[in-house]
Order: structure tokens, then sequence, then C-alpha cells
């Protein structure tokens, strides 16, 4: 039973990558996990209770294939560049297409978004632990919603991939300039305590005005 439900759960996320959301069907997966199509219904009720669990399952196994990666960044140029490894790699094997096909569908399906933002929540809590650790010494620490800039850079890396499929060169940029961003929040941590005294200080009046 069990082999039977992981078969029909990695053949949606699989007919999400080839078909698209619009190709999702209890016949369609059944035919890509080899089994009969009642099979769909017998252990998930509906297709869209299929993509559900689907969505957290490739989420959970995604994010546990990263996790020490992420623990290991010490800065954020290192969380940039895992960033940019972790899209090429996952944009190759489909993924990024397969949640932003479940984000799409979830637009209009409300049993499928709730499911949808569970998976992209893993991405944004492994997002929210590293940018937490480098930007713990950093004089921006106190200024920055750590929570809400995981948020920002999980939406971020979605809507690259859909970028990238219109405009590569744009979405290239995009990617460049992120890292320009990096590079100047290392320049300021390089800086000396009166630098950094100056950098807070204005920080506080343009967030009071």
């Amino acid at each position: 039973m069990a082999d039977t439900r992981t078969k029909l759960l990695d053949a949606a996320l699989e007919t999400l990558k080839k078909q698209g959301i619009a190709g999702v069907s209890a016949r369609t997966i059944a035919a890509a996990a080899g089994v009969n199509q009642a099979l769909v219904f017998y252990h998930f009720g509906s297709v869209d209770q299929l993509l559900a669990a689907a969505c957290e399952h490739g989420s959970q196994q995604r994010v546990a294939l990263y996790r020490d990666r992420f623990a290991a960044v010490t800065s954020l140029r290192e969380l940039l560049d895992l960033g940019r490894s972790l899209h090429a790699e996952e944009r190759a094997e489909g993924n990024v297409a397969a949640l932003a096909q479940l984000l799409a569908g979830g637009q209009t399906d409300a049993k499928l978004a709730p499911a949808t933002a569970g998976g992209l929540n893993r991405w944004i809590a492994e997002v929210e632990q590293a940018l937490g650790r480098v930007l713990a010494g950093s004089p921006l620490a106190e200024f920055v919603d750590v929570a809400g800039l995981a948020k920002a850079v999980a939406a971020a890396f979605v809507g690259l991939e859909l970028y990238e499929g219109v405009d590569a060169d744009g979405a290239a940029q995009a990617m460049d300039a992120l890292e320009e961003l990096a590079v100047l929040v290392t320049a300021l941590e390089d800086m000396g305590p009166l630098v950094r005294r100056a950098v807070r200080a204005k920080l506080r009046r343009a967030g009071q005005s």
C-alpha cells in the first residue's frame, strides 16, 4: 500500500513537471505511476488532495537534501552562492517549475493553496535560519525583518524560474543584482565601528521618517 502511495506522489510531481497543472488528471498520474487510476481516489480521495500531498512530499525530500548545505552557510555571499547552485539544480530537475505550477493552481483552488504554501514554507524556514545567522553581526540586523526577507527571497527564486522562461538575460541580470547587494553588505561588515555606527544612525533616522 505504502509503495503505491509513493508511486502516485512521485508520479504526480513528474506529471506536473512534464505537462503542467493543465495536464494533471487521475488518468495521466496513474499512467505515469503504472497503476490503475482508481487507486488515485482510493489513496487520496481526489486529484487535488493527491497534488497537495505530493507538494508536501516533494518539498520535504528536497529540503532535507539541502539542509546540511544551508547549515554550513556563514555569510550572505555564501548564501547567495548556495541559492544560485540550488536554483540551477532544482531547475534542471524540474522541481522549481513544478512548484510554480502548484502556485498557479493554488490561485483558484482552495484545497491546493494551503498545501502549496506549506511546501514553500519548508524552503522559507531554511532560508530564514540561514539569514538570521549570517546577518546576526551585521549593522543591518536590527533593521531587517528576517522572516519577511526570507519570504521575499523564496518568492524571488520561484519568480526567476518563470521569468527565465521568457527572458533569460533579464533573469540573469536580476540574480546579478542580488549578488551586488551581497557584496555591499559584506563591504559594510568589513568597515570600522565608526562607519557601522554611522550607518545604523542613518538607517534609524530613515526608519523614523
